[in-house]
């Protein structure tokens, strides 16, 4: 009988990981629509991985931003944690764009219309601060409204040509923002970046509809054997700053962020509730906590990226 291409109910269940010898080969790949790729990784390992591996040589902490879910905020509170880490002169911090069909992280760092340049070693990051680097395949588009039509393979070269090929030189910390889902980009970055992946930051809005495809996002990541930092909760709220009370905007029915890192044994590291110059600053460019340090949010943010330092530095 001939297949029908749907997913078994199971396969989910039985999947071997990403980093199995049976990636894209196990009775439960089947239907998967990650199988292929499953399977070409896991057919030997890749020869650029050693020269990944010498360019990164003096990056300290690769952190990765995950969200599952479209429309969270992944990508503007990567932004907004890459200007938080920057503040510190004595950190160097780099941000790395993966979401190749649609980059923002230029935008929301101020730096959109700047052009990526080579230099003797390699390319060279766009720096929107000294010691804060950003690349994106946003610097390369003509326009704008460029759309990229790519199939897995191209992406998946674009994304390793943002690590072999970029003279990061010394980082602290190397942010990557990748697109929602659990599909090639996010393989790709797991499979170059294989056994020095510092830990991934899942980002969520309070909401059972976003709750359900972090928790793919989280089986993923154990099932790739990268270190979950913690969860953020963003949008928990809207602060009004005229009376300072607060509203529900997304409400959580099943709990939030909260049950849910109660339920998986996860560290909830902060909520950040709703604030209309946190858009603005992204809109401009400009770092929400310099702009709008006494509101809520901005409180917020520097909680979690303290909780981030503290736990990524390794002082807990």
């Amino acid at each position: 009988m001939a297949s029908t291409g749907a997913v078994p109910e199971n396969a989910n269940e039985h999947c071997p990981g990403p980093e199995s010898e049976a990636a894209g080969r196990a009775e439960g790949c089947a239907g998967c629509p990650n199988q292929e790729i499953c399977a070409s990784q896991a057919a030997g390992p890749d020869p650029d991985l050693g020269v990944v591996a010498e360019r990164l040589r003096d990056v300290r902490h690769r952190v990765l931003i995950l969200s599952g879910k479209g429309g969270v905020g992944k990508s503007t509170f990567t932004g907004q944690l890459a200007f938080a880490l920057a503040d510190d002169e004595s950190v160097e911090v780099g941000a790395v764009d993966i979401d190749i069909c649609g980059p923002s992280l230029p935008h929301i760092m101020g730096c959109a219309g700047d052009e990526v340049h080579r230099a003797a070693d390699g390319w060279s990051p766009v720096y929107v601060r000294d010691n804060l680097g950003v690349m994106s395949i946003g610097f390369m588009l003509p326009s704008d409204e460029a759309a990229v039509i790519w199939r897995g393979p191209k992406k998946n070269g674009m994304i390793k040509q943002f690590l072999r090929d970029v003279e990061w030189g010394r980082l602290d910390y190397l942010l990557v923002d990748t697109p929602p889902g659990t599909s090639d980009e996010h393989l790709s970055i797991v499979q170059l970046l294989k056994g020095s992946i510092t830990g991934a930051i899942v980002v969520t809005t309070p909401q059972e509809v976003a709750l359900q495809d972090v928790r793919k996002e989280i089986d993923f990541c154990r099932k790739a054997g990268v270190p979950i930092l913690g969860v953020v909760e963003n949008m928990s709220g809207f602060v009004c700053p005229s009376c300072h009370g607060e509203s529900r905007i997304f409400y959580p029915t099943t709990g939030g962020a909260k049950a849910l890192c109660a339920e998986l044994g996860l560290p909830l590291l902060g909520s950040i509730p709703l604030d209309p110059r946190i858009g603005r600053a992204c809109d401009f460019g400009s770092s929400f906590l310099d702009t709008c340090a006494d509101s809520p949010a901005a409180q917020a943010y520097a909680g979690i990226v303290a909780e981030i330092r503290r736990r990524v530095e390794g002082t807990v």
